[in-house]
Order: structure tokens, then C-alpha cells, then sequence
């Protein structure tokens, strides 16, 4: 009997990683709810590099996901941008960093030749391996936090280096609401006299930053930064 029941769990282990969904693409019910891929699994359609009409050598797809590698010749990088502007959205996407690896989901890009760089006018949810990058200092740079300006070691419960971690990142009508692995990382408004002051207090007080998360709508980006990344099961829908 306890043979039998072993071989049961066997094959009803085996029938749950056979009903498990497939990276990179939608259920009957996410097409009913209004999601739509942003990344296909194949190629880098629907993005393009900061600034570019293409995308650069360090961005390519292996094994169904976008990576970064920064071993690839340096006129290769820049950001990864998508093509469209989004506004009030949820963003779904998974994400694993190399060791010591360092990037960032920014949004709400105004992209402009004015604005040399994503972040300029994009704020940031920020994606590291809080053990060993050298940018894990202050608690408000850690995984999942909206970037040096909210957010610490409590929230920040990022998976072990090389296993995916979990994003939801919801705008609507400038009201953020950040998720890693399930657990709230931030919530507020912006423009509001709470994130004006958290502006106040950080690297973005400065005069390089003036149009810097003016605007509750724009491009999103996959930032290049130390370390390799991996993206994957990049999905939408608007609210």
C-alpha cells in the first residue's frame, strides 16, 4: 500500500508541474482580464534602447528571457525601453540578478533627447542582490524599493541569487503600489506632500532632476547596471 500511495504522489507531483503555466505567455483568464505580453519569450519586439531605434548587443533573448550581459561590446548598452507609453497599469514581471548584480524597473520615462538618461524623469523600483552589490548601503536602495527614496530591510525580502523574484507594480492615476515576492514594498502618491518630501531628502533634490517623476505616464525601462539580469513573463494591463 505504501508503494502505491508513493507512486500516487509521484504522479500527482508530475501533474502539477504539467498544469504549471508556461513563462511568457497568457491564461484564458489574464486575455479575458485585459493583459498583453510585453515580452513574447523570442525577441525583443515592442522595446528598444534609450534613445535608439534598436536594441543594443548587451540586451538578447536566451532561454526564453531578455538578459543582460555586460560582457558585450560597451557601444551595446543602454537602458531597454519599450516602445509604448503606459499610464494607469499593473506591470507583472519576473526578474533574477547575477551575483553582486545591480538594475532597476524605471517608469513613467519621458524620452527625450533632453533627458540623457532614463531616470532623469523616471522613478525607480530597484532590483540588486542585497548581499553582496556594493549599492546595498542605505536601506532605501535595497530590492524592491522605490529607489533612495522609500522602502528597507523589512520589505525587502529579495529570493536567493539566481532563483526568480516576483514583481507587481501598479499606477493608477499617480497612486504606486510596489510588491516583491508578495510583500508591499511601497505605497503612495505622487506629487503628494509625502513624496515631495521624500524627493526633498534624496538624490533627486538636485537641479539634474527638475522634470524628475512629473508626469504619471511614459515608457518603462529595464535598467543596464552592474552585474547580468534576466527578465521574463513582462505582462500589462491597463486599469
Amino acid at each position: 500500500m505504501k508503494k502505491t500511495l508513493t507512486i500516487f504522489t509521484a504522479l500527482a507531483m508530475l501533474g502539477s508541474v504539467s498544469m504549471a503555466q508556461t513563462p511568457n505567455t497568457l491564461t484564458k483568464k489574464e486575455k479575458k482580464e485585459g493583459w498583453k505580453l510585453l515580452f513574447d519569450g523570442k525577441s525583443t519586439k515592442g522595446w528598444h534602447t534609450y534613445l535608439r531605434d534598436t536594441v543594443g548587443s548587451k540586451w538578447q533573448v536566451k532561454d526564453g528571457a531578455i538578459v543582460f550581459d555586460p560582457s558585450k561590446p560597451k557601444e551595446g548598452g543602454g537602458d531597454l525601453v519599450t516602445n509604448d507609453e503606459y499610464e494607469n497599469y499593473e506591470l507583472n514581471l519576473q526578474w533574477k540578478i547575477s551575483k553582486g548584480g545591480n538594475s532597476g524597473i524605471i517608469f513613467d520615462i519621458q524620452e527625450d533627447p533632453k533627458f540623457n538618461a532614463t531616470y532623469l524623469t523616471g522613478p525607480e523600483m530597484q532590483v540588486l542582490d542585497n548581499k553582496d552589490a556594493s549599492d546595498n548601503k542605505k536601506q532605501n536602495h535595497l530590492a524592491g524599493c522605490l529607489y533612495d527614496m522609500s522602502g528597507d530591510s523589512t520589505v525587502s525580502k529579495p529570493v536567493p541569487v539566481g532563483e526568480w523574484n516576483q514583481v507587481r507594480l501598479i499606477q493608477n492615476k499617480g497612486h504606486l503600489t510596489f510588491y516583491l515576492n508578495g510583500i508591499k514594498t511601497f505605497e503612495g502618491q505622487m506629487g503628494s506632500d509625502e513624496w515631495n518630501n521624500m524627493v526633498a531628502h534624496s538624490k533627486f533634490n538636485n537641479p539634474a532632476f527638475t522634470n524628475f517623476a512629473k508626469v504619471a505616464k511614459g515608457k518603462i525601462a529595464l535598467q543596464q547596471h552592474p552585474g547580468s539580469s534576466e527578465w521574463r513573463n513582462i505582462k500589462i494591463r491597463p486599469l
